[in-house]
């Protein structure tokens, strides 16, 4: 008797565990997806479009829009009219349905890549539950993800650098889950499919590396299943039939623009002179990593330890693959970098995980002086931007303010040999966030050029449809091609001269001081905004 209550109550216990375990899941999981949506959705509309990516992802979607019952517009985008033959069109196709439910504007250019991007964060916890014995470190991952500055600014533009971390967590996530039931490759197919229909052959067979070798390593008997083979087969019908129908369509004109120029050129030359040392994106993720990259050395150190384990052994091989053949690459670019953050989250929330539960015996005085050095240099911006750049927008100062008291706060409980500082780091930082994207200046490449819209909006007020507009500025700009729906063409001094005289109808977008050097006749003045004047010719 006393032996079947004694394992009643066991079971009791066991069960009310469960429950208690199921419902902290749901909550971490909601918590998160929660937080993750506001931070990547706040204020997207709140600055224009940028150059290049965002500019030209914005055109080519639009032009699909345009053509809701045109196929081929669809399955052959184009840019300007002309075919658009540089990346696979899936982004581009969710943000053309953007356009369709929501209108034509920033915030719904930028919705679809930010939410996939705030979807990642939620894969960041789940591979997390997936690697890691303990819970709490698949929570300080996820919570580290989603604090990085580089992660949270180019997820949430409409860029392929975020949707790729989605994808390629999807993949790996399948890939982990499968270990125990093989239904989840289901994932792997369509992580796979997503991945070279976003950004490419290239970028598919990087994270088919990162993954056969930590196969290799932890699992190599899932390389021999055969519903693994499957699921890879499955995955990339679809992309190839893609790539199958560009090639019939455009021939040798899509093997050489997409595969070569766009894609495999990119690793023995540079394009448009992006080129700089090996060791450019070390030094982007030190620039732009803090303060999460404090606690990165530890959890490099804590991996090495635990080799055998699943959680090292992915760390490493992501983050050794990724940065390798990206630091070798010819071309370089900084959001390149944007998919090892996920390795690096995981190695950091292992190390504040070990913290948590060892400090304070776990972390050094030096560690301490490293904080309160960050934490002066911190007031030291705050102050430089109140006082000495009182023109800058007041959220970017409060942002700053707001990191400034995040790290004294930290600083001080650190001191006071409390663990919670990790959790005021956390806070901190997100709110601190949530004023920097209120601000003008989170995507500070705007201030690289002249403001396009009041130009933009010159330019579309006084032509007609499809009119073609020649400028002395010396690059394209297509953020101003998609702002005022026309083709703006860059042209030397001598060739637009030479335009000038032999076109009939010709409007050129030049500075005033550029007229009288081209010593253009009969010209007649349009109309002025931001310094730059429209001009045409005399009928």
């Amino acid at each position: 008797m006393i032996f079947s209550q004694f394992r009643f109550k066991k079971n009791l216990s066991s069960f009310s565990q469960a429950i208690a375990t199921r419902y902290s899941e749901w909550f971490w999981l909601l918590g998160i997806s929660l937080a993750a949506i506001v931070l990547f959705t706040f204020n997207l509309g709140g600055v224009p479009l940028r150059d290049w990516d965002e500019g030209i992802v914005a055109g080519v979607a639009r032009e699909m829009y345009r053509s809701p019952v045109d196929i081929n517009t669809w399955l052959y985008p184009t840019l300007n009219e002309q075919p658009y033959l540089n990346k696979p069109p899936f982004i581009h196709w969710l943000i053309a349905l953007s356009y369709y439910f929501f209108g034509v504007h920033e915030w719904s250019t930028r919705l679809p890549t930010a939410m996939l991007t705030a979807v990642s964060v939620l894969l960041v916890y789940a591979v997390g539950r997936e690697i890691f014995a303990q819970h709490l470190a698949a929570v300080f991952s996820s919570l580290v993800y989603l604090t990085l500055l580089p992660v949270v600014r180019h997820g949430r533009l409409a860029m392929l650098d975020g949707a790729i971390v989605c994808f390629s967590l999807l993949f790996i996530w399948s890939i982990l889950r499968s270990r125990h039931n093989l239904r989840a490759l289901w994932g792997l197919s369509l992580g796979l499919g997503l991945i070279c229909l976003t950004k490419g052959l290239m970028m598919a067979c990087l994270f088919g590396a990162i993954a056969l070798l930590f196969l290799l390593w932890d699992n190599p008997r899932l390389l021999v299943n055969k519903y693994f083979g499957l699921a890879i087969v499955l995955g990339l019908i679809p992309p190839l039939a893609w790539y199958g129908c560009q090639y019939l369509h455009y021939g040798e004109q899509f093997t050489q623009t997409n595969l070569v120029d766009q894609t495999f050129s990119r690793i023995w030359s540079s394009v448009e002179n992006h080129q700089d040392p090996v060791w450019y994106y070390l030094l982007e993720i030190i620039k732009y990593a803090h303060p999460w990259l404090l606690f990165l050395p530890g959890g490099i150190v804590l991996a090495l330890r635990n080799y055998h384990a699943s959680w090292a052994k992915l760390t490493l091989t992501w983050s050794g693959v990724y940065l390798s053949a990206i630091s070798l690459m010819a071309t370089k670019l900084p959001w390149y970098v944007i998919p090892i953050y996920p390795a690096i989250s995981w190695l950091i929330g292992a190390n504040l995980a070990k913290i948590w539960q060892s400090f304070p015996s776990s972390y050094s005085q030096v560690s301490k002086f490293f904080w309160g050095l960050l934490t002066l240099m911190s007031w030291g911006g705050s102050i430089f931007l109140i006082f000495w750049a009182a023109d800058t927008d007041r959220y970017l100062q409060i942002a700053v303010v707001m990191i400034a008291i995040t790290f004294t706060i930290a600083t001080m409980l650190l001191f006071k040999q409390s663990r919670y500082f990790v959790v005021i780091l956390f806070v901190g930082l997100y709110i601190s966030f949530l004023w920097f994207f209120n601000s003008q200046y989170w995507v500070w490449e705007l201030g690289e050029a002249y403001p396009v819209k009041p130009v933009a909006a010159m330019i579309k007020q006084a032509t007609t449809a499809k009119q073609v507009v020649f400028t002395s500025y010396p690059y394209h700009r297509p953020s101003l091609n998609f702002y005022s729906d026309r083709i703006i063409i860059p042209l030397s001094t001598q060739k637009l001269k030479q335009h000038w005289l032999e076109a009939k109808n010709i409007y050129l977008l030049i500075k005033p001081d550029a007229i009288d050097q081209l010593n253009l006749k009969s010209q007649q003045f349009v109309d002025e905004a931001n310094g730059w004047q429209l001009i045409t010719k005399k009928n």
